[in-house]
């Protein structure tokens, strides 16, 4: 199956870490803003239990989260996300937030926002226990909702087993047209792009940055 950038006028993306949007669903959120869909980001944490600092380090504990703050609404602004809502809670403390909490504020979103399209971790399969217990709370509370009212959700997974598991992706969305908001979108995280060494010692080309980051994929989650 292949996404349309015109299939969803609303879309939530519910993840816990800035960085996490730039990396694994940058380029279709811009491409899906560019169909004239609306997107509102909620990130539940600021990052602030990062271990990078940048490279050489320019932040400390004390600094990160305000930088870390400023770098998610420069990558915000580069994919063009209209509504960006900084929820607050504890970064690497997700899973152990009372559940409740979480899934109301969900479900908040939810009911104001109506969206068509929901973007998550796949709970389970996505390596940091924050990414789990933020795909695990959107997946509750939508299944809350009456069938015929809840959005449909595409996860995003990287756990080495996971088609093992979960099967194959369904969902694979071309954004080499887009890939100058998702690189400029990633380099907005200066603290953690450096670090996470992604071009070595040198820039990439352009015929190597599309072919690691012209495609990205995702699950669409099986309600029961």
């Amino acid at each position: 199956m292949n996404t349309t950038h015109n299939e969803h006028e609303r879309i939530l993306v519910v993840y816990p870490h800035p960085d996490d949007e730039a990396f694994s669903v940058s380029g279709t959120l811009a491409k899906y803003i560019d169909g004239g869909a609306h997107v509102t980001y909620a990130c539940l944490t600021l990052g602030e239990m990062g271990r990078n600092m940048g490279i050489p380090p320019f932040a400390n504990r004390v600094t990160l989260p305000g930088i870390r703050k400023q770098e998610l609404i420069e990558a915000s602004e580069a994919i063009g996300i209209q509504d960006l809502r900084m929820l607050g809670f504890h970064d690497k403390m997700l899973e152990f937030e009372d559940p409740q909490l979480l899934e109301d504020t969900i479900m908040s979103l939810l009911k104001e926002l109506n969206p068509t399209l929901v973007i998550t971790f796949y709970p389970g399969y996505s390596v940091h226990p924050d990414h789990d217990a933020t795909g695990a709370a959107v997946i509750r509370t939508i299944t809350k909702l009456p069938v015929d009212e809840r959005p449909i959700v595409h996860c995003v997974a990287f756990a080495n087993n996971q088609e093992q598991y979960i099967g194959k992706p369904d969902v694979f969305v071309d954004v080499s047209e887009f890939l100058d908001r998702k690189m400029a979108s990633i380099r907005a995280h200066r603290s953690q792009f450096q670090a996470a060494e992604l071009v070595g010692n040198r820039e990439l080309n352009n015929e190597e940055i599309k072919k690691r980051f012209g495609r990205e994929t995702f699950w669409t989650y099986p309600f029961e």
